[in-house]
């Protein structure tokens, strides 16, 4: 049961095959397992491949199965429909084209399975980009926000610093009426004179406006920090929105984009291996001999075609007999004097009618 359905996997006429060897259907039987193992494979790696996309089991199953099974008709029309005709060359140039394909489908069974092989490897790069990006997506976000911020924080050091003038400029007149009153610097007179009074109220009236600097400041820096808060509430928003499209970075274009950031030999070995298994059944057909299901698929192809142009032929003599026949016929019916009398006749008859209509024709008109 097993070696039937891989013989009918291959594409041979199983009732040619029925006649022959057990060593020629044993060949067949092999050409579709490799047949059949190979659409499996794509089975498999469609539905890793869709997986990474969809992101759900069911749909890559089933999309998966329509993938495999496409290859599984193609793989055995390519391989059914190579023709064994004793000339190397022309099976060569029979072959290409299929060749070609089998080279086109191995790489897209091998891709996918690649990025399953090295899925530990490929997430350590992709790691290492979303990394990158979250570092460089910072830096681009924090473009917008920065010269407020930076602007923001001058403002608070320029209200500052007029708080520090204007507090040291307070603290020298209170070191200078203090001088005054013990003497050590001014008139030098021991005593809270006139002088000393002087500087006092100059130094109060300086304390006030002092005071009242700190209040209108501290409330533009608490204003301005607030504006500095905002900011930063709307950089880390954005950062934390943006970040999801970063940790989802890792659909099957960016594997791909990753895997070709991998040493490449490994790679290539396991597309060597699918080509190998791909072209197998092609190969084993092209290097063979030409077997007993070869001579006895070829003597019922030449039957089939000696049959038709047997047909052909004989249609196409029969056609010509036909047709002479035909003008003899007609040649001798041409010399009959009773149709040539019964023709004319109603010729006759055709004409007058036709007079007559043109008549009445004409007279309805006028």
């Amino acid at each position: 049961m097993l070696k039937r359905f891989f013989i009918i996997c291959s594409g041979a006429d199983t009732d040619i095959l029925e006649g022959c060897s057990i060593g020629e259907q044993n060949k067949y039987t092999g050409i579709g397992a490799t047949v059949f193992f190979t659409a499996v494979m794509a089975f498999i790696a469609a539905s890793y491949a869709l997986y990474t996309v969809f992101d759900n089991l069911y749909s890559s199953i089933f999309f998966g199965l329509i993938w495999g099974l496409l290859i599984f008709n193609l793989d055995r029309y390519i391989v059914s429909t190579i023709k064994k005709t004793g000339n190397v060359i022309d099976e060569l140039i029979q072959a290409s084209p299929r060749i070609i394909l089998a080279i086109i489908i191995a790489v897209v069974i091998s891709k996918p399975l690649e990025l399953k092989i090295f899925e530990k490897e490929i997430n350590q790069v992709l790691l290492e980009q979303k990394n990158e990006m979250t570092l460089a997506n910072k830096t681009q976000l924090a473009k917008q926000f920065t010269p407020n911020i930076d602007e923001l924080n001058n403002n608070i050091i320029t209200l500052q610093q007029e708080i520090d003038t204007k507090e040291a400029e307070v603290n020298q007149l209170y070191n200078t009426y203090i001088a005054e009153a013990e003497g050590t610097a001014g008139t030098k007179l021991l005593g809270k004179g006139p002088v000393y009074k002087e500087k006092r109220e100059k130094h109060d009236a300086l304390l006030a406006e002092l005071q009242q600097l700190k209040t209108d400041n501290k409330a533009k820096i608490i204003s301005f920090e607030n504006e500095i808060a905002k900011l930063k509430g709307d950089y880390n928003m954005q950062v934390a929105n943006t970040q999801p499209i970063i940790n989802n970075f890792d659909g099957l274009m960016a594997r791909i984009e990753a895997l070709g950031k991998l040493p490449w030999l490994p790679s290539l070995f396991i597309f060597m291996l699918f080509l190998a298994i791909e072209t197998s059944p092609i190969l084993a057909k092209l290097l063979s001999p030409k077997g007993a299901y070869d001579l006895k698929l070829e003597d019922l192809e030449m039957a089939i075609k000696t049959n038709v142009l047997q047909n052909k032929n004989q249609l196409e003599a029969l056609l010509k007999t036909d047709y002479a026949i035909n003008d003899r016929i007609y040649s001798d019916i041409e010399k009959e004097s009773e149709l040539y009398t019964y023709k004319r006749k109603k010729a006759r008859e055709l004409m007058q009618l036709q007079a007559d209509a043109f008549y009445k024709q004409q007279k309805n008109i006028l």
